[in-house]
């Protein structure tokens, strides 16, 4: 393996390694504390190499390629200036750790929990997030997944114009502020997930080609030219990516990643870009003693996704089903369908709790094809699933929460929905106390005319939808302090309740072995009408059954409980008093004990879950 950039090796000593196959000559332009231009070797494979004496942790250096002109490290592992500034060598061994002890999690035990680091806190740092872990992990939230920390231009971004996917964000705290956030993770035993992207590099501060064919134009993605996975002179670009799963892992103890959009990764190879990944994974899993996630966007609706290399899958742990989200999104607001043109049945959201994809192979308008292929024998816990993510807020109209577009008891609904899933939940920051602060698309780019761009291709894609107003300036510091969390709320009023109706669905969750079964064989749907629908789900060992009563509507649904030779014990009901934020005398609650083939009334817009009994 290649170690690209640079890479201390102890004693003042650094290897700088780059690579630019059709460069005839390549320097190492140091240009701090001391200044000096080291001629560089090549190889065969168009890597160049120089090992200089001299060189202390912090050194700040270019590449020049050509010897013509300074450019910073694409392999760079920290841009302490910025995406134009000079790269600087790190001593990763420098670091202390303190969680020796950790072992990583079980993937099927995850609750998942996305952070923006910049509007997750007033400060937006890595270090300003630590407070706050012993609040997530007194909720039950012990995994959370990061949006894009690799340096993007200035301070505000959403990370997905990144342009150096081994740095470090500089103003969120560099190397050593994720080191910390990390170590401070594994010490409360939270896992942390890493969301990164190898589609494509962000435009400012993009000097990849500088240094040698990373993009080719054989396919168009809506960046713009694909990476190059499988084209002249890709060997180097395959090891470039390959590796950077590694970087994260070994450096940084990151527990998993999330790949960006995998549909626009483009490789008609003999051995895949992720076979290649997969087996280097493996291998580094060997040496640390412990399990790598590899999570996927993915637009295929492929059981593929989540299939062993070895068997023509791309070998990843889990994948987003984004089916799941759209099926309950447009039962819970009545206007998403407007979004989400081929859903609303409630039919559909049955399949997507059975089955997963809920378009396998069906005709799909938006699409003008049919699409996807049934994932009805995936595990459960192959699947992720929310009701809310940065896409999903940040792309509809208003870039509103779901709690500014249903009211409460519809909220509570929807967190049932996701937890009580046979699928790893996920939520978005803020979600488990109904924060209902928007999240706008920000950026702080430095180069008038991509400003310009950026402006103008936004009100495009709005304009796209008929939705009646332009979104705020991504360019403007005042959207991206709008889009910062408000804390305090969580102990307070309606967002208190909601966060305790959270806690208490994962404490459920995490309690009852019937939660605790990811096959999908054990899992029944009844959809009463277009009204509600009733979960049915069992142990493993098949002696414990839990039913999950729905009522998505404004009335009353009559159900009537299995002829099973069992009683039910009522353990959640969305109508107590203690889940209401205000007190309500008029309403008629479940029952707390049911027999058998006993006919019920479900209230409206509730959920009440019962667990199987022995008759006495």
């Amino acid at each position: 393996m290649n170690t690209l950039g640079a890479e201390y090796r102890g004693n003042n000593r650094c290897a700088f390694t780059v690579w630019a196959p059709e460069k005839d000559s390549m320097y190492v332009h140091l240009v701090s504390p001391r200044k000096q231009k080291v001629k560089m070797k090549k190889d065969k494979l168009g890597f160049y190499r120089a090992e200089v004496d001299k060189v202390a942790p912090g050194s700040l250096y270019y590449f020049m390629p050509d010897g013509e002109k300074d450019f910073p490290d694409p392999a760079s592992h920290f841009q302490p200036e910025g995406v134009h500034g000079p790269s600087q060598v790190v001593d990763h061994s420098a670091y202390v750790w303190h969680d020796e002890h950790w072992h990583g999690l079980p993937f099927k035990d995850l609750i998942l929990y996305e952070i923006h680091v910049g509007t997750f806190t007033p400060e937006g740092t890595f270090k300003a997030i630590i407070p706050r872990l012993d609040e997530l992990a007194e909720t039950g939230i012990n995994a959370i997944e990061l949006m894009p920390v690799s340096q993007f231009p200035g301070s505000r971004n959403w990370g997905y114009d990144g342009t150096y996917p081994y740095a470090v964000q500089n103003s969120y705290g560099g190397p050593d502020g994720l080191k910390a956030l990390v170590d401070a993770c594994h010490m409360r035993g939270i896992a942390v997930f890493l969301d990164v992207v190898y589609n494509h590099q962000g435009p400012e501060g993009n000097y990849f080609s500088m240094f040698g064919p990373y993009f080719t134009d054989k396919y168009s993605t809506p960046w713009g030219d694909a990476i190059n996975f499988d084209a002249d002179w890709s060997d180097g670009v395959r090891e470039y990516y390959s590796n950077n799963p590694l970087h994260w892992f070994e450096h940084y103890h990151i527990d998993g990643l999330r790949l960006d959009a995998i549909h626009t990764l483009y490789d008609k190879g003999a051995i895949s870009f992720w076979e290649l990944t997969y087996g280097k994974i493996k291998l580094l899993e060997q040496k640390l003693g412990r399990a790598l996630y590899m999570t996927a966007e993915s637009d295929f609706n492929s059981p593929r996704v989540t299939k062993s290399p070895e068997i023509g899958g791309y070998g990843f742990d889990a994948q987003w089903l984004d089916d799941f989200h759209h099926a309950l999104y447009v039962l819970l607001h009545d206007k998403g369908k407007k979004y989400y043109t081929d859903f609303g049945q409630m039919e559909q959201l049955a399949k997507g709790y059975t089955d997963g994809f809920v378009h396998s192979g069906e005709f799909v308008s938006f699409r003008c094809r049919k699409h996807g292929a049934s994932s009805a024998g995936v595990p459960g816990d192959k699947f992720i699933v929310f009701t809310q993510n940065h896409d999903q807020v940040g792309n509809h109209v208003g870039s509103v929460r779901l709690s500014s577009l249903v009211n409460f008891e519809q909220l509570k609904i929807g967190a049932a929905a996701i937890l009580l899933a046979p699928y790893v939940p996920m939520l978005f920051m803020g979600e488990e106390y109904a924060e209902d602060a928007p999240f706008y698309y920000f950026v702080s780019h430095s180069d008038e005319n991509l400003i310009k761009s950026v402006q103008e291709g936004r009100k495009r894609e709005f304009s796209k939808f008929n939705w009646p107003t332009d979104p705020p300036d991504p360019q403007a510091e005042e959207t991206f302090n709008n889009s910062k969390l408000a804390w305090e709320k969580r102990k307070k009023g309606k967002y208190c309740i909601m966060l305790k109706w959270y806690r208490e669905l994962i404490r459920l969750r995490r309690s009852n072995p019937v939660l605790q079964n990811f096959n999908k064989d054990a899992v029944q749907v009844h959809t009463l009408g277009q009204k509600g629908f009733v979960l049915i789900r069992r142990s493993e060992n098949e002696d414990q059954h839990l039913i999950c009563l729905f009522n998505l509507s404004q009335k009353r649904i009559s159900y009537t409980f299995p002829e099973w030779d069992v009683n039910w014990q009522k353990i959640l009901d969305s109508k107590e008093e203690n889940w209401l934020p205000k007190k309500s005398t008029i309403r008629k609650l479940m029952p707390d004990k049911v027999k058998a083939a006993a006919a019920q009334e479900i209230p409206p817009l509730s959920v009440a879950v019962y667990a199987s009994e022995e008759k006495s």
